[in-house]
């Protein structure tokens, strides 16, 4: 298995995306081989700068140019074929890797593998599929950005492919679906998300209806389904929750000499539920849809998001998700292209 990293797609500098490769190296099953893309001086520099065991599967794939993240998804398709983000995702068309990880322009990374890749067969609308913690454990949302507005035949091949992927890679038996709405009742929403309830419903999806905001962190589900305005809202706001209680409980703990004593023994148990709303420990964002793995971190991703993002790749292609989605949307009788 090979696996292309975008080096140069974190920002200025491949710091803390080549120091997550490491980590990465040393913890990736035997056979698999990890693919640095960018501009081979600057990588192999930050490579050197490293104290690394001998024989890490890694190697450097030349890539001159590199897309801003200010920059338009249609330059980098037409203006930018050298990038780092397009050579990455050339190497996975071409076959000579089976997945790719990007830490770049998001749009560009969505463009680049819908129009590179192409879409999985039956598929109309890829979706970017994010990890929220919950109560109970873990929920997969999506859409959370590849698209702002949905019909009702995309929100219902949502619910395909995020029950698909919760089974082979979260290892749910018959995972829970819901469709996010503004209420419970099946009348309840917007055209798009009252077609989309028939549709599931007569699934073979085991799909439990409407659900709302509060049901998502509760864990009453295993797969959130939504519209990418919604979805990309939602993550955002819960990137936020971390930040808000560290404050929040710092200010407390502040307040009195015996909250603060009291810290110390809870210390351990605090961390631990910080990691756990950390977005970095789970890694990156599949793009469910396209015909290959492709993740998608976030922007300022840190070394630690970058080696779970690696290993959720690896996940997906040793799993062969894209074969459970394509079998799903068979057996649900939906395989039509718009």
């Amino acid at each position: 298995m090979k696996i292309a990293i975008d080096a140069m797609g974190g920002g200025s500098t491949p710091h803390p995306i080549v120091e997550g490769v490491v980590q990465a190296a040393g913890l990736v099953q035997e056979g698999t081989e990890i693919l640095l893309v960018g501009q081979k001086a600057i990588i192999e520099k930050n490579l050197q700068s490293r104290f690394m065991p001998r024989g890490l599967p890694i190697s450097v794939v030349h890539a001159p140019e590199v897309v801003a993240m200010d920059e338009t998804p249609a330059i980098a398709l037409r203006k930018k074929r050298d990038s780092s983000i397009m050579v990455a995702v050339d190497l996975v068309k071409t076959g000579r890797a089976d997945a790719i990880v990007s830490a770049g322009n998001t749009g560009a990374i969505m463009a680049a593998a819908l129009v590179e890749l192409g879409r999985l067969e039956g598929v109309s609308r890829p979706a970017i599929a994010s990890f929220f913690p919950t109560e109970r454990d873990t929920a997969v949302v999506l859409d959370v950005g590849a698209n702002a507005s949905c019909k009702a035949l995309h929100l219902y091949q949502f619910g395909v492919m995020g029950s698909t992927y919760a089974s082979y890679i979260l290892r749910r038996r018959r995972p829970k679906v819901g469709l996010l709405s503004i209420g419970e009742e099946s009348s309840k929403g917007n055209e798009p998300t009252i077609l989309a309830h028939q549709m599931l419903s007569q699934s073979s999806l085991n799909f439990v209806g409407n659900i709302e905001g509060r049901d998502i962190l509760r864990g009453n589900v295993d797969v959130v389904v939504c519209e990418g305005f919604v979805g990309n809202v939602m993550l955002k706001f819960a990137e936020s929750i971390d930040g808000l209680l560290t404050a929040q409980l710092k200010r407390y703990v502040m307040a009195r000499l015996r909250y603060r004593l009291g810290t110390h023994l809870l210390m351990p148990a605090l961390l631990a539920f910080r990691r756990e709303l950390d977005y970095a420990e789970y890694g990156g964002a599949p793009l469910l849809g396209v015909n290959g793995a492709c993740i998608i971190c976030h922007g300022g991703s840190s070394a630690r998001a970058i080696r779970n993002a690696i290993a959720v790749a690896q996940q997906m292609v040793k799993a062969d998700v894209n074969s459970g989605i394509r079998r799903q949307l068979q057996e649900n009788g939906e395989m039509s292209n718009e």
